[in-house]
């Protein structure tokens, strides 16, 4: 008698139902994985050029690349202009939050999260036309006078680290330039990228303010809460990746910074440690 043939099917119609359900569950598991992985709170704030409020919106070299980045993750969140310190809050308290754009700094590296760079600025001290020449001659005395700031920026973090002791922090970087013009005090410390924007708000231009001096150099980066799941983070780097890989990272940053170079690499700092 012939051996009995077996069946070369891994199961047999009888448990077929249990393993389409098998293939559901884990086809729901991971569209919600996929969902948990894309909400998220977006802060940003009024720093023009990077992100600033227009009539009609919000606009700028950080939220032309954020909207191309959710449309790479598919992340359909709004992003919200808010003021820093409620977004920095938000970043250093909530679950699953981006904030942008953020200088990196070894002090927050700790705190956050941080993806980019998306710019790279210079941290300088700036004086009204003419005026330089004399702020320079007081060589170590400079680090006694007055400095504007904007209030918990990270400019005004580096002003104290290069030795500056006497802060006059305004709640906007427009109105420190408007006080640095009110003769409320000769220097005024702010992020290059964005002197010109700020200045333009109020009818001036870069010729209207002279360099004292560069504190450093700043990164700029997306920041993301220390409670955001790594499947999200993930999501927004390999698609901050693919912009830089095929150009279009660099046709924004190109449009909204013509002449400044825009940083090629990717760096993920890992926050709480």
């Amino acid at each position: 008698m012939p051996a009995p043939v077996r069946s070369s099917l891994p199961c047999q119609p009888a448990c077929l139902p249990r393993l389409f359900a098998l293939i559901l569950v884990c086809l729901l598991c991971l569209s919600g994985t996929m969902a948990q992985a894309q909400k998220l709170s977006i802060y940003t704030e009024d720093w023009p050029p990077m992100n600033f409020k227009t009539k009609t919106g919000i606009d700028g070299m950080a939220v032309d690349m954020v909207k191309a980045l959710q449309t790479l993750t598919g992340s359909k969140e709004s992003i919200q202009l808010v003021p820093w310190a409620r977004g920095y809050k938000a970043v250093l308290e909530d679950e699953s939050v981006l904030l942008f754009s953020l200088g990196r700094s070894p002090e927050r590296e700790k705190l956050m999260h941080m993806l980019g760079p998306i710019a790279i600025s210079k941290t300088a001290v700036y004086t009204r036309k003419g005026e330089a020449a004399r702020l320079k001659a007081l060589d170590n005395d400079i680090y006694k006078l007055p400095v504007g700031a904007y209030r918990g920026s990270i400019f005004a973090d580096a002003a104290k680290k290069k030795g500056f002791i006497n802060l006059a922090q305004a709640d906007s970087p427009l109105n420190s330039s408007k006080m640095l013009f009110a003769y409320r005090f000769d220097l005024w410390v702010e992020g290059s990228l964005a002197v010109n924007s700020i200045l333009q708000e109020s009818g001036r231009t870069a010729a209207d303010v002279e360099e004292v001096m560069v504190l450093d150099s700043l990164e700029l980066y997306l920041a993301f809460s220390l409670k955001t799941p790594a499947a999200t983070i993930s999501l927004w780097e390999n698609a901050l990746r693919q912009m830089k890989k095929d150009g279009s990272f660099q046709k924004i940053h190109q449009k909204w910074l013509p002449g400044e170079a825009p940083p090629v690499e990717v760096f993920r700092v890992e926050g709480g440690h």
